[in-house]
């Protein structure tokens, strides 16, 4: 980083401002460690935001798919990839106290980081007690880019060994668009029916973008 005054470097600039001020192809540099033939670390990092659109297209990426960017190799993309799998659990593990969910709002906050911007679809279940707070989350599917299914048995074998009073129904649509496709609508309404059965109800079901949500039950659809 011969172009870049010593005290502007992206990891002399964190000792000296913290992380915080360190913009994302800074960060990342700084995670790369160094770059390639007269290519810098934050000139690599630059490329490889530039290659997948940005964090939230970094983060939906393969090690092999980052490899093919030019200096990248595996190892390196197995170093980004671990790093933000860090940030996730920092997030998830960093709650010591049951949460309560008062609204839809509050289940997507709590959802988005953890289970948001996936490279493939996966489909949970929120299990919650009779004052709606959280007793675990778990994933029953995962499927394909555009796709996953989950049968009820799997839905309410879960909720039913956790003692589940109700549940939320999510997914995550590696589109990023929350949007609900008539798929999604006809799954909700066979689960939302068979909870009626079980005795179990489904409080709502959330789907998950990049960085927004679609709530049935804030549209009206449960």
């Amino acid at each position: 980083m011969r172009a870049l005054a010593p005290h502007d470097r992206p990891r002399e600039k964190l000792d000296r401002l913290g992380a915080h001020a360190l913009g994302d192809n800074e960060l990342l540099a700084v995670i790369l460690g160094h770059g390639f033939k007269r290519t810098s670390a934050l000139d690599l990092a630059n490329r490889v935001l530039e290659a997948t659109g940005g964090l939230h297209g970094l983060i939906r990426r393969t090690p092999t798919e980052l490899g093919y960017v030019k200096g990248v190799g595996l190892a390196k993309a197995a170093q980004m990839l671990a790093a933000v799998e860090l940030g996730r659990r920092v997030l998830s593990q960093g709650v010591r106290d049951r949460v309560q969910f008062r609204s839809p709002q509050e289940v997507a906050t709590y959802l988005l980081p953890r289970y948001g911007a996936r490279p493939v679809e996966q489909f949970g279940v929120v299990l919650v007690d009779t004052k709606h707070r959280l007793l675990k989350t778990s994933i029953v599917s995962v499927g394909t880019l555009d796709a996953s299914f989950a049968h009820p048995r799997e839905v309410f074998r879960e909720a039913a060994a956790a003692g589940a009073a109700a549940i939320v129904l999510f997914h995550n649509h590696p589109s990023g668009d929350p949007t609900p496709s008539g798929d999604d609508v006809a799954l909700t309404m066979q689960l939302v029916e068979a909870g009626s059965l079980m005795g179990i109800p489904v409080l709502d079901h959330i789907v998950l973008g990049d960085a927004s949500y679609w709530s049935f039950k804030e549209t009206g659809k449960i």
